[in-house]
Order: C-alpha cells, then structure tokens, then sequence
C-alpha cells in the first residue's frame, strides 16, 4: 500500500490523520515540522505527503517548495487554519495539489488523499482516456471516436496537463511555465485563449469539461 507522511506539529492531528490513513489500509509517517520532514523523505519512500502551513523550523511553504525540486511529480495536500484566496493561490504556485482548510472531516482528507493518487497514476502515463477522447502523447493526437484530430502543439500539451491530473486546480502561471515554459515573455491572458478554443473544439463532448475556478484558475473535470 501506499506510504504517507503527515508534516503537522499539532500532535493530535497527526494521530488523527494517521489513524484514518491506516484504518484505510494506508502505511504512515509522521513528522512534527518541515526540517523533519524533509530528512523523513529523504530516507523512505513516500507516495504522498499531507503538510500544514504553520510548523516551526520550517513551515509548509518552504515544505513544499523543497519538496518540488526533490520530485516535481509527488502528490501534495496542504493543510491551512485559514481559508483566504491568497493561501490557495500561494500553494499552487509552490506546487501543491489540493488543500484542506482547517477544521476538517478525517474521512474528507482520506478521500482526497485516494483521488490525489489516482490522478497520479492518470498523469504519469503517455495515453489518457476521458469518455469516448483518448489523448495519445507520443503521437501527439486526439482521438474521439472514429475520428483523429490534430489540435495545435500547445493546445494539446495544455488539454494533456490539465487531463493528467483531474480535478486539480492549476493557476494561469503555472499553466504558462509547465506548457509555454519559464522563458515565456507574453500575456499569461494566453491561457485564457487557449482554453477558449478547446471549449470551442469539445463543446459537445461528453466525457469531460474545463471549468474556471474564480479568482485561481482552471481545472478539467471528468465524468465517472
């Protein structure tokens, strides 16, 4: 089973956390801030980490900000006392995945913790399927159907992000570095054109749909 580190130094919540983690079959670890946190990584192997904003030594900020340029594709879940925009906002440009605002339901936490690792695993494949669409990475080509669209480059590679991990909010920022790249001079309103014409091009699709997430940005939702 997957193994999980749970960064928080409020004791109580840790074993809280960990409790429901393990009820579900998951291993666990634990660590009371981010400098033990990021040795605890260093010497086993984690599938996910669960880390809180406010931790001595080193708080989730910098957490998370190491934690990326260990493995810019492990699974992050940010846990806040606050629910501000601007907090949201900072994690997913620091890399986080999702986020929970504390107090929270333990069975909510597990639940985004399963769907964390299953866009995981969606988005370290070359081929994503979403109802009757199949995005091929090699080739560089939708299917849908019985027909093969040849979408341009970077409208693919934006569809193909945002399909690799479901649900999953991405800022126009990081849409630009991860697809246009961190040399990009243009408007980051780019994005917003893009998106426009992929709406355009799978407007009667079933399968999936690109929603705007206000004041953060966008995600691609799938249907079950």
């Amino acid at each position: 089973m997957p193994t999980i580190m749970v960064a928080d130094d409020d004791e109580n919540i840790r074993e809280l956390v960990c409790l429901f983690l393990r009820n579900d079959g998951f291993e666990t670890a634990e660590a009371a801030d981010g400098k033990e946190a990021l040795a605890l990584y260093a010497s086993t192997r984690v599938d996910l980490v669960v880390l809180d904003i406010m931790m001595p030594v080193m708080d989730g900020w910098a957490l998370c900000r190491e934690l990326r340029k260990a493995n810019p594709d492990l699974p992050l879940l940010m846990l806040t006392a606050r629910g501000e925009t601007w907090e949201k906002v900072k994690g997913f440009e620091l890399g986080t995945d999702d986020y929970l605002t504390k107090p929270f339901d333990p069975l909510e936490l597990t639940a985004r913790v399963k769907a964390l690792l299953k866009r995981h695993r969606i988005g370290s494949t070359q081929t994503i399927q979403l109802g009757d669409v199949i995005l091929d990475r090699q080739a560089y080509k939708v299917i849908r159907g019985q027909k093969t669209l040849q979408l341009p480059l970077k409208e693919f590679e934006l569809l193909y992000r945002l399909a690799g991990t479901p649900g999953q909010v991405y800022t126009r920022e990081q849409l630009i570095d991860q697809v246009w790249g961190m040399d990009f001079a243009g408007d980051n309103r780019t994005i917003d054109v893009h998106i426009k014409r992929l709406r355009e091009r799978f407007a009667h699709t079933p399968g999936f749909r690109i929603e705007t997430v206000r004041g953060l940005g966008y995600r691609l939702e799938a249907d079950e």
